[in-house]
């Protein structure tokens, strides 16, 4: 499970802050318009716009709608298979969720929980036959999934055009070169965020801290993509309060409790915290960032509600295009 899906699920009742310092009006929250904390202040942007709650809500609503219409249309209910080894309690409990929020958008679920002493070769096959069946329009493939899986070799088995949670390499290839295709629900929920507040990337520097297949590489791609100018950093990054405080925009994602502080950010910078850790902790230090950060991310409840209505939205374009509508 990643740092994100654990906060969504944490968060889920914890409403979103999002935070932008010292503002008065719903302008954007690019460090263009930020000239940093003003007396000391902060507004939630909730009161300005849309909070990261607000916007998942919207998204899965409307990816509803889009179920509705194609089951109307085609006779099709679009299908979510999801794939769990063993009994993690908090990615059991995680998928449950999953499926409930499946239900209330229209969406069918299957779930499939092979054991935990199943080989790589036997999720392999599993994953296969997935991707082979007619009814089942998108994968889920949960993790952790045990040290004796090849988690590469496993993801490798879902068929592209049922990637819904985007950790193919056809998935990663795609968002790279800006082509059709799904994207990582947690950078592209990020993605969503900053297009909601209009912090637009174009020509902004950007620091990603972390560099996981399935948030950090990605989502440094997708800042590329935008036209930004994108640095990667982790936890042994030589000096990194040096290179964060040059940031236009952060996003946190290396698993570190409140390794970014206040003071290691720039004024203004968009701050995206998409880390988690014990005790309802992002990787940013929230208390002092927030009197600095132009926009930031809460942890729980920012970038979490948005990775869950991004894999919605994606399994209902994956009916879609496998149907051709």
């Amino acid at each position: 499970m990643t740092g994100a899906e654990v906060e969504h699920h944490r968060g889920a009742a914890t409403q979103s802050r999002c935070r932008a310092p010292g503002r008065t009006g719903h302008t954007s929250p690019g460090v263009d318009h930020v000239s940093g904390p003003a007396g000391g202040t902060s507004q939630a942007l909730k009161a300005l716009g849309e909070d990261g709650t607000s916007l998942a809500r919207r998204i899965v609503e409307d990816a509803a709608k889009r179920a509705a219409d194609l089951t109307d249309r085609t006779g099709t209910t679009p299908c979510l298979a999801t794939v769990l080894v063993g009994e993690d309690p908090a990615s059991v409990t995680y998928v449950r969720m999953k499926h409930n929020r499946c239900r209330k958008a229209g969406i069918e679920s299957r779930h499939v929980e092979p054991p935990a002493a199943t080989t790589t070769g036997e999720l392999v096959a599993t994953l296969r036959d997935l991707s082979d069946d007619p009814g089942v329009h998108g994968i889920l493939l949960q993790h952790p999934m045990g040290e004796h899986i090849d988690e590469r070799a496993a993801f490798e088995a879902i068929a592209p055009e049922k990637d819904v949670d985007g950790v193919t390499f056809a998935s990663f290839a795609t968002m790279s070169y800006g082509l059709p295709g799904f994207v990582s629900c947690t950078p592209g929920g990020i993605m969503r965020l900053l297009d909601e507040y209009d912090a637009d990337p174009s020509g902004k520097r950007a620091v990603v801290v972390g560099h996981s297949a399935i948030l950090g590489k990605p989502v440094g791609m997708l800042l590329l993509a935008r036209d930004a100018t994108v640095t990667y950093c982790h936890s042994r990054t030589r000096d990194l309060s040096s290179v964060v405080r040059e940031a236009d925009i952060v996003v946190a994602a290396v698993g570190r409790p409140q390794l970014i502080r206040g003071e290691d950010l720039k004024p203004g910078a968009v701050v995206i915290d998409a880390g988690y850790n014990p005790g309802n902790v992002g990787d940013v230090d929230f208390d002092s960032a927030v009197e600095r950060a132009g926009l930031i991310t809460p942890v729980p409840g920012g970038v979490g509600p948005m990775t869950i209505a991004t894999l919605l939205e994606q399994t209902v374009e994956a009916v879609a295009r496998q149907l051709g509508v």
